[in-house]
């Protein structure tokens, strides 16, 4: 007996999902153009694609399409390894490959594969990478933002994986714009423990650089702008510095040259992160400054650079593996109860070491 022409539709479809011509997470062409391939209805073409739906082979989204299942991917991986697309601003060098080390051993061992990829913190890399991981078809997505207090164009392709079920979660920071779950460094906190700090040691001039162009940047000066208010303090504007991606280097110049020409009068600089208060503190010295007896330095996220033999940074913790790690298990346990877990913010706490000189 001939099957019916939908039946053989559905099949054929489906052939091409299970050889993997369409895979995972693909938008499939529209009804009209199934239509026009086989000469048939599109009632015809409704029936079949209803078959694929039932069977759990694909999914439906008003206004978007039809995409290949991602419940067709959760039954069929019984062997080999998923994958989790992961994207950072960088890559290879600072705090990342010690958030990319936790992600990845607690994948490997859950039996994930790990996708990884890089912006540059530049929206058009951002793009590339978003379209790279959905056309790769990966099971759930670990981002941290691309200049997340910047409006971003490519917040549309956010809205294509929440549509096509891949659970996203953002790392570092988030875009206000989207409600996306993320885990990150409590800033606020990291930023107010950086100024008290100071405070307590008797500074009230002090200077705040701070990255304007990410989330991180915004929440660090608001725990600046809190620890000035907890200990009623007047903070000045001038003593505020603010750099995106593409001028850190003149910023950071810009407040070495104000410092040495005393255009401004401080006695401490609390800095967005250390590689920050690392460049402050060797073109002070380069101009004859003594860190800290000059000038006292706090930065923030207790990088390898604070701890060079002729740095020891005071600075606040940020436990880059442990928060890679918290985001791995996040989204394998997200995949597993088909349900979004919690978000979390990580403590921190100050790490003293010698960057700071008490004053009376």
């Amino acid at each position: 007996m001939n099957k019916p022409k939908y039946q053989v539709i559905a099949d054929e479809i489906k052939g091409k999902i299970l050889d993997k011509s369409y895979h995972v997470g693909m938008l499939l062409p529209t009804e009209k153009q199934f239509q026009d391939n086989y000469q048939v209805s599109r009632y015809t073409i409704r029936q079949a694609m209803d078959i694929l739906v039932a069977e759990g082979y694909i999914k439906k989204r008003k206004g978007a399409g039809s995409y290949v299942s991602y419940s067709f991917l959760n039954a069929q991986q019984t062997t080999g390894t998923k994958k989790i697309g992961v994207i950072v601003t960088y890559l290879s060098d600072y705090i990342f490959p010690s958030i990319i080390r936790g992600i990845e051993h607690v994948l490997r061992d859950n039996g994930y594969s790990l996708i990884l990829a890089s912006t540059n913190n530049n929206h058009d890399e951002e793009r590339k990478c978003l379209e790279m991981m959905l056309n790769q078809g990966v099971t759930g997505l670990i981002i941290e933002p691309t200049k997340s207090n910047v409006y971003n164009p490519n917040l549309s392709y956010y809205s294509m994986f929440k549509q096509r079920d891949i659970p996203i979660l953002m790392i570092n920071a988030t875009y206000d714009e989207l409600n996306l779950p993320y885990i990150a460094i409590d800033d606020i906190k990291s930023g107010y423990l950086a100024t008290q700090y100071l405070i307590d040691h008797g500074h009230e001039d002090i200077a705040l650089i701070t990255k304007i162009d990410d989330n991180q940047g915004k929440l660090r000066m608001k725990g600046y702008f809190n620890a000035f208010e907890h200990n009623n303090i007047i903070f000045k504007g001038e003593h505020i510095y603010t750099y995106d991606t593409e001028n850190k280097r003149q910023v950071v110049e810009q407040i070495v040259q104000h410092i040495q020409q005393q255009k401004i009068s401080v006695s401490a600089v609390v800095c967005y992160n250390d590689e920050i208060a690392y460049q402050i503190i060797q073109r002070l010295r380069q101009l004859g400054f003594s860190i800290p007896n000059d000038i006292s330095v706090v930065g923030e996220d207790n990088s390898v650079l604070s701890r060079l033999s002729d740095m020891n940074l005071t600075t606040t913790s940020h436990p880059q593996e442990l928060l890679g790690e918290k985001a791995a298990n996040w989204m394998i346990e997200t995949i597993d109860t088909d349900k979004i877990q919690p978000e979390e913010r990580i403590d921190t706490y100050i790490i003293e070491r010698n960057s700071v000189k008490k004053i009376n």
